[in-house]
């Protein structure tokens, strides 16, 4: 892993935010064990991100001009393709994210390869894109996953948390793979998902205050801006893409953009700028 000192920005800009969401719809344990097909208030939860959260959010990124990443499981790619070519189209990012949202450190090489290969196809039959990034859907990958990942044609992916900075990780026999780091602090999901099941601890709040939820995003992207680095999100639409929330991320954005001194970029124009960055520093 390796990371040059003090980053110059484009544009003379002080430091850089990368929005990104995961667009997970229904995919994860649920799908891949099969209990989803006997959860209806599951299913209908998730598929609530691309059929109907997803539109209010791209209609919020066009108003205040922001550039995002999504990363999304293929199988919702398959299943909702008119909702994700309007990401291509309003002129967003589209990565990886798995087939259905598969825990990378639990899958072979070879079953990796195979994921990849399959997303890939996908991408391409219905978005007409071939996808540069990738967001491990499990929050960790096997050992072999980088390499797995270069012979994909993967640039960069968002998946660790060992910088609040670009960095590259070496993988033998390709050009290094550029890593966009992300902190739980910036998910959605750690304050704002709402769940009934488990109800622990017996009683108490199961979802944070959506004042202090905007304190704490807008105090983390002011620290990493202040101190010239990079940050990315770990949101979800069927999450903060809801109505009370959206308003939550109005106010977030708002405050993002009342500075001048931020780069705004898709996470594929960070990570193009940083290999040119990298191999310069070299």
């Amino acid at each position: 892993m390796q990371s040059p000192g003090e980053l110059r920005w484009p544009e003379g800009k002080r430091g850089c935010m990368a929005l990104a969401f995961d667009l997970d719809g229904p995919t994860g344990d649920a799908m891949l064990n099969g209990s989803i097909w006997s959860s209806p208030e599951y299913f209908t939860f998730g598929s609530y991100g691309p059929f109907r959260a997803l539109g209010r959010l791209l209609d919020l990124l066009h108003d205040f001009q922001l550039p995002a990443t999504f990363f999304v499981p293929a199988w919702v790619v398959e299943q909702w393709p008119e909702q994700c070519r309007a990401i291509v189209e309003r002129g967003h990012e589209v990565a990886f994210h798995g087939y259905r949202h598969e825990s990378f450190f639990a899958l072979s090489p070879d079953e990796q390869h195979a994921v990849m290969e399959k997303s890939t196809e996908i991408f391409q039959r219905y978005l007409g894109i071939t996808a540069r990034g990738f967001r491990t859907p499990s929050g960790d990958w096997h050992a072999s996953t980088p390499e797995v990942l270069k012979a994909a044609g993967v640039l960069y992916s968002s998946s660790m948390r060992g910088d609040d900075r670009p960095y590259c990780i070496e993988v033998a026999g390709f050009p290094p793979l550029v890593e966009i780091p992300g902190k739980w602090e910036m998910d959605d999901y750690a304050s704002l998902a709402y769940t009934r099941n488990p109800d622990f601890p017996k009683g108490g709040d199961r979802t944070a205050s959506y004042a202090l939820t905007l304190d704490n995003w807008q105090r983390e992207f002011d620290g990493a801006m202040d101190e010239g680095l990079c940050l990315t999100t770990l949101f979800h639409p069927k999450i903060s893409g809801q109505p009370g929330r959206i308003l939550l991320l109005e106010k977030f954005f708002a405050h993002m953009t009342s500075r001048d001194d931020v780069w705004f970029a898709r996470c594929d124009a960070v990570a193009e700028w940083y290999m040119q960055e990298y191999q310069h520093a070299r």
